[in-house]
């Protein structure tokens, strides 16, 4: 293959300088390989959960258990696993799999395609968090990803909301393999070894009609033929045989007179050199691309240090090949510079690949982070706060003095509820709801799974410059005030009350700080300073997702609460107080960690140092 320019391209690519400051190029994946490599992973998904929910089922009738006694609380703790499982898979496949297979799951592998983050690195756990939450935008309407779609359509680097929001985008990994300048001596009708015949343009134009003849029809064929014959009359002179052999051997003199680096006529300057570099290092870049295939199977960890620092030499000279490729091409591609381009992203993605993530990385995240991004970002947690409880207490409040309003703002089977409890009263019975014993593991799975996914959805829903988020937490505040007015305007307040006092301190604080997050998405849109728009979404993005690792946490906790303990009336009230109080003292020990006047400094200058990359693009 020679360094002939290549004929224009309907793919996107983008390109990407290295601290070598070398430019590569990469290929946006395609919305049809994005959407066969997300329909791969999501089989393999449902797989998994078929493959536990089999797996359950052998053991219960191996065991032999009935729908009583212990088997009755062996199929609802087991019910439990797979729903916690089944929602933990739905969420946390994609965000394991990118974050430690570097940007792959199994079905961008299968496909070729891959997540980095804007400036060809590896991509994080935390923007690989923010890409896959920010999926409930990108799947709507219903789970169609028309949003998705479009976005990606439309964006010139091919990048869904979630992408914007992480600072990521999927790549192609096609690598072209380019033939070295052939062997032995040139044939007796070789060119001069000064200047090839044709010009670029003029070798341009009988590649592309010898690439397509065959989809012509045999007249214009032949047209083109006679046409090409007489333009280059002077230099089939000593060729013989057909008009379409003659031009077919002409090009092939041609083809070889490139392939040995000469220079294509009326060249000037540096692009006189163009095929001289691909004739001189053809064999080296193809080596490069076996050992850059070896390095990708073991990593570097894999390898010896004398082969990293060996690898690492030969990538910086495959990378000062590109850039003076770039500058012999003078601005027009070709497979050579494609292919070389190719070589030095793959190498530059292996190279400054990110760590790993080790236990202790981990732990400081969890234990440090977490915390102190909670206290950083008061103020919004501060706004979502008053946008909750304010409707609640007015809400509360008005149906308390007109309970009439319970039936225009509560569904019906809340109104039957509250009717069953003061039936309920009037027996001397206190339960606010009715569970059995070997129900409660599932009800804990499930409301953990809901409580979760309405907080994913008011972080996700900062992208809609916070609309959706205030809409969440109004109508949240709204609801909660018209079930407590409702109550107490029945004389039952005690049954709700009790029930609900051990998980909501954990979970009315999840909520704000989860609309917190999405008011940080919100305030980089509306507000994002002395940063363009597009860096104040990576640099709040990956603020809000440590908000929401904070909320997972709590709602994990809560929907344990409210599943196991919430609903037990065999329990003394002070036992659900104690449950409440303990609960504030956890949040209140855990958000005091990290040291006071020290606030995410070294976090906030790798945020703030890829914002300035992205600027400086």
């Amino acid at each position: 293959m020679t360094a002939a320019s290549r004929p224009a391209s309907l793919e996107q690519q983008v390109d990407i300088e290295t601290p070598e400051q070398v430019i590569f190029s990469y290929t946006i994946a395609g919305v049809g390989s994005r959407a066969a490599a997300a329909m791969l992973d999501y089989l393999i998904i449902t797989l998994f959960v078929l493959a536990i929910v089999l797996l359950f089922s052998t053991a219960s009738a191996l065991i032999g258990l009935k729908g009583e006694g212990l088997g009755a609380a062996f199929g609802s703790w087991a019910a439990a696993i797979l729903a916690l499982f089944a929602f933990a898979l739905q969420w946390g496949y994609f965000v394991a799999f990118e974050a430690f297979w570097d940007g792959q799951t199994p079905g961008k592998r299968r496909l070729g395609i891959r997540v980095v983050q804007d400036g060809g690195y590896s991509v994080s756990v935390g923007a690989s968090a923010v890409r896959n939450v920010m999926r409930l935008l990108d799947m709507q309407p219903g789970a169609a990803y028309a949003v998705g779609i479009v976005s990606a359509a439309m964006s010139r680097n091919g990048k869904r909301l979630g992408d914007m929001a992480a600072g990521t985008m999927v790549v192609q990994e096609r690598v072209m393999h380019i033939a070295p300048a052939p062997a032995g001596p040139a044939p007796a009708d070789a060119v001069s070894p000064i200047s090839a015949a044709l010009t670029e343009q003029e070798f341009e134009l009988l590649e592309r009609y010898l690439a397509r003849r065959g989809a012509l029809d045999p007249e214009r064929r032949r047209a083109f033929a006679d046409q090409l014959e007489t333009r280059f009359a002077a230099h089939l002179t000593d060729l013989q045989g057909s008009p379409l052999a003659r031009l077919t051997r002409l090009y092939d003199r041609e083809s070889e007179a490139r392939a040995r680096g000469v220079a294509a006529r009326g060249a000037v300057g540096a692009a006189r050199e163009q095929h001289a570099i691909v004739a001189r290092n053809a064999a080296r870049w193809s080596a490069f691309a076996t050992k850059l295939a070896e390095a990708n199977r073991r990593g570097l960890r894999g390898m010896t240090e004398d082969e990293v620092s060996e690898f690492v030499a030969e990538y910086r000279e495959v990378a000062s090949d590109l850039a003076r490729l770039r500058t012999a091409s003078a601005g027009r591609d070709n497979d050579a510079l494609f292919y070389v381009s190719r070589l030095v992203g793959a190498g530059h993605n292996l190279i400054y690949r990110r760590r790993a993530i080790s236990t202790q990385t981990a732990w400081r995240f969890i234990s440090v982070n977490v915390p102190r991004e909670v206290r950083r970002s008061w103020r919004p947690i501060l706004l979502a706060a008053f946008l909750l409880f304010a409707p609640m207490a007015v809400t509360a409040k008005a149906v308390i003095e007109q309970p009439a309003l319970a039936e225009e703002l509560l569904p019906q089977g809340m109104l039957d509820r509250a009717e069953e409890g003061v039936a309920r009263e009037k027996k001397g019975e206190k339960a606010y709801v009715e569970v059995k014993d070997f129900e409660r593991p599932f009800m804990a799975s499930a409301i953990i799974a809901n409580n979760v996914q309405v907080t994913f959805m008011a972080f996700a829903s900062g992208l809609t410059a916070g609309l959706l988020t205030v809409q969440v937490l109004v109508t949240n505040g709204v609801s909660i005030g018209a079930v407590v007015g409702l109550y107490v305007s029945r004389g039952i307040f005690h049954q709700i009350g009790m029930f609900v006092v051990p998980h909501s301190v954990l979970e009315l604080s999840a909520i704000c700080i989860a609309g917190g997050s999405g008011f940080l998405i919100a305030a980089a849109l509306l507000m994002p300073g002395a940063l363009t728009r597009r860096a104040a979404l990576v640099v709040n993005g990956r603020r809000a997702v440590r908000l929401i690792t904070a909320t997972t946490m709590m709602l994990i906790i809560a929907g344990t609460l409210e599943g196991l303990l919430s609903p037990r009336v065999d329990v003394p009230d002070w036992t659900k107080f104690a449950a409440a109080a303990g609960s504030a003292l956890l949040m209140l020990f855990y958000f005091t960690r990290g040291g006071a006047g020290e606030e995410e400094a070294p976090a906030e200058e790798n945020a703030y140092s890829d914002a300035r990359a992205l600027i400086s693009r």
